[in-house]
C-alpha cells in the first residue's frame, strides 16, 4: 500500500487530490496539511467528503509528513515547494508537484517567466509529468513537475504530429478556453461570480506562464525552437478546459494519416481518447474524470489542420494526472483510483 501525503489540502487540486486518492485501492491518504486549515477536519471544508474522508488538516512539518508517506503531492502556489521539496527528497521521499516549480528544465526559462529559483539542481533533475509521453522517466524520478492544465491540454494532441512529421511547427496555434476553477480558490475580482457569469474574455494574450512551458516542451520534442501562439480565454463555468489547435499541414499529411498518428500513438494509452468518428470533443463527455478526448477537422483549401482537445481543468489538468505519475512511479495499474465511468450526461 502506498502511503500519500498531500500538502495544501485545501485547495481546489489539493482537493481534488484527496477525493481520488480516498477511493485509491492501492493507497492510504495518511496526512494532508493546511495552512488555513489546520486543526479542522478536511470534511468541514469540503462536506461532500463528510463520511469519506475524516482526516484532520495539520500545520505543514517535514518530519511529520516524512514519517506518514511514501510519496507527497505538494498542492501550493509556485515559489512554496522549491522551499519544501529538497528537504523532502532528502528523506528519500518521491514528490508530485502540481505547482510551475520543477516543470521546467531550464532555470533560465522558468526565471524568465516566475522568480528566481532556490532548489535549481533538482528542478534540472526533475522530471516533467506529461504521463503518456514521459512514462520511462517518471518511473525512476524522484520529482515530478505535474504539467499546467493548459499545456496538458495542448501538448497531447501536438507531440504525436510533430514526432510524426505531419505539421508545421512555424504554424502553431492554440485558442483555449478555461473554467474559473484554473484560477484556484483564492479569492480574487477577476473571478467573483458577478465578473464571470455572462461574460466571456480572453486574458493574459502572449503574456500567459503557461507559454512558455509549452515552447521548452515542443522545442525538445520537435528538435527546433518552437514558439506557439497561446491565447487562454476565462469561461463562466466551474471546471472543463477546450483548446483549439491550428497547424499546418507537410507534405502529402492528411486526415487519413493525421488520425492513424494519433490513434498509433495513443493504442496503449486509456486516457486518451481519439475522436476518429468525427466527433467534436466536449468538456461534458470529461467533466470529472482523467480523460482527454481528441478531435480533428482538415481545412483542405487552406491545408490547415483544426484539432479540438478537452480535458477536465482539475482532473487530468492537475489532481487526475499527478495521481496517474504515482501510479507510474510506483508500478502499479496506471488506471488506478481513475478508471470511474464518466458521467454520461
Amino acid at each position: 500500500m502506498i502511503r500519500a501525503a498531500v500538502v495544501g489540502a485545501t485547495g481546489y487540486a489539493g482537493a481534488e487530490l484527496v477525493r481520488i486518492l480516498a477511493g485509491h485501492p492501492g493507497a492510504e491518504l495518511t496526512a494532508i496539511t493546511s495552512r488555513q486549515y489546520a486543526g479542522v477536519p478536511i470534511s468541514k471544508v469540503y462536506p461532500a467528503l463528510g463520511g469519506h474522508v475524516d482526516l484532520v488538516c495539520e500545520a505543514y512539518s517535514p518530519e511529520a509528513v516524512g514519517k506518514k508517506a511514501d510519496v507527497v503531492f505538494t498542492a501550493l502556489p509556485h515559489k512554496l515547494p522549491m522551499e519544501i521539496v529538497p528537504e523532502l527528497v532528502r528523506q528519500g521521499k518521491r514528490v508530485v508537484d502540481l505547482s510551475a516549480d520543477f516543470r521546467f528544465r531550464s532555470a533560465a526559462a522558468y526565471e524568465a517567466a516566475y522568480q528566481p529559483h532556490t532548489a535549481v539542481d533538482l528542478m534540472e533533475k526533475a522530471v516533467y509529468g506529461l504521463s503518456e509521453i514521459y512514462r520511462k522517466e517518471i518511473k525512476g524520478a524522484a520529482v515530478v513537475g505535474n504539467p499546467g492544465c493548459y499545456p496538458t491540454s495542448v501538448l497531447l494532441p501536438l507531440i504525436p504530429l510533430i514526432k510524426g512529421g505531419l505539421i508545421d511547427t512555424g504554424s502553431l496555434v492554440a485558442d483555449s478556453k478555461s473554467g474559473v476553477s484554473g484560477a484556484g480558490r483564492s479569492p480574487s475580482l477577476t473571478t467573483l461570480f458577478s465578473e464571470v457569469h455572462e461574460s466571456f474574455k480572453s486574458y493574459k494574450v502572449t503574456a500567459h506562464r503557461h507559454n512558455p512551458e509549452m515552447d521548452e516542451v515542443l522545442t525538445r520534442e520537435a528538435g527546433d525552437p518552437v514558439h506557439i501562439t497561446f491565447v487562454p480565454h476565462l469561461v463562466p463555468m466551474n471546471r472543463g478546459m477546450l483548446s483549439t489547435l491550428y497547424a499546418r499541414l507537410k507534405g502529402d499529411a492528411d486526415g487519413k494519416k493525421v488520425g492513424q498518428c494519433l490513434s498509433d500513438f495513443y493504442e496503449k494509452s486509456p486516457f486518451v481518447r481519439i475522436c476518429n468518428d468525427g466527433r467534436i470533443p466536449d468538456t461534458l463527455h470529461v467533466r470529472g474524470t482523467n480523460h482527454c478526448d481528441i478531435g480533428f477537422r482538415v481545412d483542405e483549401k487552406n491545408g490547415r489542420l483544426v484539432m479540438m482537445s478537452v480535458i477536465d481543468n482539475l482532473v487530468k489538468g492537475a489532481a487526475g494526472q499527478a495521481v496517474q505519475n504515482m501510479n507510474i512511479m510506483f508500478d502499479t495499474d496506471e488506471t488506478a483510483g481513475l478508471a470511474a465511468v464518466p458521467y454520461p450526461i
